[in-house]
């Protein structure tokens, strides 16, 4: 059988001019794969490749990633920006169809926003390494109960400055703890993993073409008099999915309830109840002084608020299953290829019916 070619294209939308890389027969089931915060489409292509045989897959680059178009990112809306620039794509493409949805990290909270408003369009959805319900740091308990009444600790000034100055020099170096190079192959991977070299630079590639600044990514910030000083501005990535701006504990209740595949990482160090990209983890470990102690402050249970919702979600008919990857970090897909392949294929086939 021949490999499945991937086509990349650019789709002018009501609402975006964006990016696609597409794979798959015409008429098959369709299914969306959406990226999640600091990569782009270009992460997708080994399941475009492996999923194209069977699936019309569609991998678009969010709007300020990749090749689509840098607009602004109104974080008020939460992560609903994303969700409605799909949906535009999705009319544009394949009107009226539904669609499977896989979404890694980010690109988790954006498939059940989405399934929030269209949930009569989703015929699946696939988790992967999701964000919590409630963002990116701020919260304290599996209900979301914010730390501090402005959330402080989480927006666009919790971002590490260095990494975003190296990201806007496009450092490709190994030498500095803060590189895109070090960040991906320390964090988004567990050690010693390595893609191999001519992927590895790929990737690269396509986080130095995302817009930086205070409408895109990492976002503006608004100082506070609350450890660690900041708390969310109103533009942006970084504030997109503060828990000040997105709350989709509303997906516990949707009427067509899809069924969902959770997959994670068992030793996933960016979304975890111990998160070393948390201030509230950090503040236990020392890292960031004046931390106010657990009570006030403690770890964001990042994977327990996921269950907690996701529990609701089955109490009230819905059902998910959850597989953990062991050895793995926050990229199933790209550190256990093919094991990844085979549970998403055995999941849509299920669903599918």
């Amino acid at each position: 059988m021949t490999e499945p070619s991937i086509r990349i294209d650019t789709i002018e939308t009501p609402r975006l001019r964006t990016l696609v890389r597409r794979a798959g027969p015409e008429g098959a089931p369709l299914l969306l794969l959406i990226h999640g915060n600091v990569s782009s489409s270009a992460f997708w292509d080994e399941l475009l490749i492996g999923l194209g045989d069977r699936y019309r897959v569609i991998a678009p680059d969010l709007r300020s990633f990749g090749g689509s178009e840098a607009k602004g990112i109104d974080a008020t809306r939460g992560v609903r920006d994303f969700a409605d620039d799909l949906h535009a794509l999705l009319e544009t493409i394949a009107p009226g169809e539904k669609v499977h949805v896989l979404g890694w990290s980010v690109g988790g909270g954006v498939a059940l926003q989405y399934a929030i408003d269209h949930a009569d369009r989703v015929a699946s959805i696939i988790l992967e390494d999701p964000m919590s319900p409630f963002g990116f740091g701020g919260t304290k308990d599996a209900e979301g109960t914010p730390c501090y009444p402005d959330y402080a600790a989480s927006g666009g000034g919790t971002a590490n400055p260095e990494f975003v100055r190296l990201l806007g020099e496009r450092d490709r170096g190994s030498d500095n703890p803060n590189s895109a190079r070090n960040v991906v192959n320390n964090f988004y991977f567990k050690p010693p993993f390595r893609l191999a070299p001519e992927r590895e630079e790929a990737l690269l590639d396509a986080i130095f073409e995302m817009s930086l600044g205070e409408a895109h990514y990492p976002g503006d910030m608004t100082p506070s008099a609350n450890w660690p000083t900041v708390a969310p501005g109103t533009r942006g990535m970084n504030n997109a999915i503060s828990p000040k701006y997105v709350d989709l504990s509303a997906f516990a209740a949707i009427e067509a309830r899809p069924p969902v595949l959770w997959i994670r990482g068992a030793d996933d160090q960016i979304v975890s109840d111990t998160s070393l990209f948390d201030f509230g983890f950090l503040g236990l470990l020392g890292a960031v002084p004046g931390w106010p102690g657990a009570e006030v402050f403690p770890p964001q249970p990042m994977v327990s608020q996921m269950r907690a919702l996701l529990d609701r979600y089955a109490a009230a008919g819905g059902r998910y299953q959850e597989l953990v990857i062991p050895e793995c970090g926050h990229s199933p897909h790209l550190e256990h290829t093919g094991r990844f392949l085979e549970a998403v294929g055995s999941f849509l086939a299920e669903a599918a019916g």
